[in-house]
């Protein structure tokens, strides 16, 4: 036997209509997809994490992670037509930092997790 399934069939209802009823959208549940990716690459989420911590230009991020400001530029803009980073310009300089709150809950959400799995 399967301990993880239903030995009868049988459908509840009033539960199946309720959630039904708060289902999303298929575009928003694509949305919120997308959006995940982003948090499902290991160099965009310690991207993400580096600039959890502080606004940093895409020399200090280069440096954090020992990578090439290309690569380090790619995935930039990834994350920015993402909505999760955003950039200022000061002079010459790019100063990238995460979109808002949201984005900052996830990442700590997402470590608060990992972390209790260890």
């Amino acid at each position: 036997m399967n301990d993880d399934v239903c030995e009868v069939k049988g459908i509840h209802e009033e539960a199946v209509n309720q959630v039904k009823s708060e289902m999303l959208e298929d575009e928003e549940f694509l949305i919120v997809s997308d959006d995940f990716k982003i948090f499902g690459d290991p160099t965009r989420m310690k991207i993400l994490y580096a600039l959890s911590k502080r606004e940093l230009c895409v020399c200090d991020l280069a440096a954090v992670l020992d990578m090439t400001q290309s690569a380090i530029s790619h995935q930039l803009r990834l994350m920015r037509a993402r909505n999760s980073v955003k950039f200022r310009k000061e002079g010459k300089m790019a100063y990238y930092s995460l979109a808002d709150e949201h984005v900052l809950k996830l990442i700590e959400m997402g470590v608060e997790h990992a972390r209790e799995k260890r």
